[in-house]
């Protein structure tokens, strides 16, 4: 075969020399105003929730430890970013915070076995599970949906941490802080059903989607548990934080 001419060499030479500037250039630099982070997933084919799923939480309230997972969901809509406003309804006067462990399905499955569990997580995130206990524990019949459930009560992010980048993701401090108050400070060892345990448990009803999310829970230090109780009010500032993970800030309007 003859030698390749010049001719053919040109076009890839231009091509390696504009991706040599493309990687050496200065990274652009936008203010942060000028930003807007989204949730790390924005419309999953379902919100999974589990009630009373902390040790030291159910201690908070003298109630027994459940023998089951307690499950509830939000509705998808109720999803926003990690910095985004938490928009208190004029139907509830009684919103409350929870900081929780997000869990984010990568993988689908049905009838998931715990040993298998991990297999179908992507990664975690930060999760912020705004409750309005007035419905969630009085009205609706006492059913949790449309207490958990309002536009904006969903806050996630600040970014999907992959699962291998993580240790041991029932070892991380959990925290949350109003108006810079800490309100909330555990650890998720105290859950009471882990990752792989709750995605057994769950996919024995419904088929899990890549996406999807399991929220595993809230510590103690809630509002509503306080005496006398204590709700958001409009200017509040929550800050719900998880070791690894990072922190989502939400202002309360």
């Amino acid at each position: 075969m003859g030698q390749p001419r010049i001719a053919n060499l040109f076009p890839t030479s231009l091509f390696l020399l504009g991706l040599y500037r493309a990687l050496t250039a200065p990274l652009p630099v936008l203010p942060r105003s000028e930003v807007t982070f989204l949730a790390p997933v924005t419309r999953p084919d379902k919100v999974v929730c589990v009630g009373m799923n902390y040790v030291d939480h159910c201690k908070e309230q003298n109630v027994p430890v459940p023998k089951e997972p307690i499950i509830f969901s939000k509705f998808a809509s109720s999803i926003v970013g990690p910095y985004d406003a938490v928009v208190l309804p004029p139907e509830s006067q009684e919103v409350d915070w929870e900081v929780e462990l997000a869990v984010v399905i990568g993988k689908k499955g049905k009838h998931i076995k715990a040993t298998d569990a991990m297999a179908h997580v992507a990664g975690f995130t930060v999760a912020h599970d705004v409750s309005a206990r007035d419905w969630q524990m009085r009205r609706n019949g006492k059913q949790w949906l449309l207490g958990k459930t309002f536009d904006t009560f969903c806050p996630l992010g600040p970014a999907l941490v992959t699962k291998d980048s993580i240790a041991d993701p029932h070892n991380l401090k959990i925290c949350c802080r109003v108006n810079g108050e800490v309100v909330q400070s555990s650890n998720t060892s105290q859950m009471v059903f882990k990752t792989e345990e709750l995605i057994a448990w769950v996919s024995q009803f419904v088929t899990l989607y890549p996406g999807d999310v399991i929220l595993t829970g809230t510590p103690p230090g809630v509002g509503v548990f306080r005496k006398p109780p204590v709700f958001l009010k409009k200017g509040d500032e929550v800050q719900c934080e998880i070791e690894e993970l990072g922190s989502i800030i939400n202002k309360v309007v």
